[in-house]
């Protein structure tokens, strides 16, 4: 099941049902209905932007980050600070996470206080009965498995909804965003979700959104290495870059990979849209994966080995491109 919306380079429009009748005046104006309350947690460099596409369409938005200073451009447009993610969850209809890593989801679903014990410290435990959670982050398949088993047992919903397409596709509200949940729970989600992504695919049941955001990963890991391979030899042969890429960005290899992060290479850009210590951990989860159904996956491999290397070196919080200096 997917939704397409179409490609604009503006903001995503304000729901009309958040709008009031015509005609109607005073205390007698009514919304065709609410717009659910929704929490955001977790404000870094995609979740500012997807947040603030959701502000912009007239959701009432409530944040909270580690780092206030983060979220504090959503503040100022009309956000709500929260000082814990507990006391945003009881005042919400939906909440969203972007976070870091499975271990974060683990620690805030559960209230770091173990997978068979979600409590009012917790986020399972703090949202009202009938809430719907969705973590754009990207985690573990089984975590997402477990999430829904957990909301189903208390009378909640949950989609896995991790995203490709960067900072980018973020702030211009063009993220592919891969869903695993229920389909009821997914259509409830769709206007959100709607609000920052142009393709938004139900992929399966819980999980099958983690699932598909690793084969994104694999793609890209095998990609990013090709290219960085082909700007290595660019410049030992002597060629000019800025020639080459005119000429192959617009033949077979033209990609995502190539045109706008071997772009940002050229540059010398090794700034992050996606910060090199996360691939790191998708990689992980994505051959973790792989070694469970027993599959093979040697591309994936010389690029985490690859990547491993450079972490090594202190490169975690570079951009992915910042691959090139494996080749140096």
């Amino acid at each position: 099941m997917s939704v397409e919306t179409p490609a604009t380079d503006q903001s995503p429009q304000t729901p009309t049902a958040s709008r009031p009748l015509e005609g109607q005046s005073g205390a007698s104006k009514v919304l065709h209905r609410e717009l659910p309350r929704v929490g955001w947690i977790g404000t870094g460099i995609m979740g500012q932007s997807m947040a603030g596409h959701l502000l912009k369409a007239g959701y009432p938005l409530h944040v909270h980050n580690r780092s206030k200073q983060k979220a504090q451009a959503l503040i100022e447009a009309g956000a709500q600070w929260h000082d814990d993610p507990i006391s945003l969850a009881a005042q919400c209809d939906i909440v969203c996470t972007m976070l870091g890593y499975p271990s974060d989801v683990e620690s805030l679903y559960w209230g770091g206080m173990g997978l068979d014990t979600p409590n009012r410290a917790s986020l399972l435990g703090a949202i009202p009965k009938g809430g719907l959670l969705i973590d754009f982050t990207t985690s573990s398949p089984a975590l997402a498995r477990r999430i829904a088993l957990a909301a189903d047992a208390l009378g909640l919903s949950s989609l896995d909804a991790p995203v490709s397409g960067g900072d980018i596709g973020a702030r211009q509200a063009k993220l592919s965003i891969m869903v695993g949940g229920e389909a009821a729970a997914f259509e409830r989600a769709q206007p959100l979700l709607a609000c920052m992504g142009q393709q938004i695919v139900l992929q399966g049941l819980a999980g099958f959104g983690q699932h598909a955001k690793m084969c994104n990963q694999i793609v890209i890991a095998s990609t990013l290495m090709g290219v960085c391979e082909a700007i290595a030899y660019m410049n030992r042969s002597g060629l000019d870059p800025s020639l080459v890429m005119q000429s192959i960005g617009s033949g077979g290899a033209a990609s995502f990979q190539l045109n706008t992060v071997g772009a940002k290479i050229l540059r010398g850009d090794f700034e992050p849209g996606f910060f090199m210590e996360h691939f790191v951990k998708d990689m992980s989860i994505a051959l973790a994966e792989a070694e469970r159904m027993q599959l093979s996956l040697p591309g994936l491999t010389q690029a985490k080995a690859l990547y491993d290397r450079l972490m090594a070196q202190g490169y975690g919080r570079r951009g992915t491109q910042a691959l090139l200096r494996a080749y140096d």
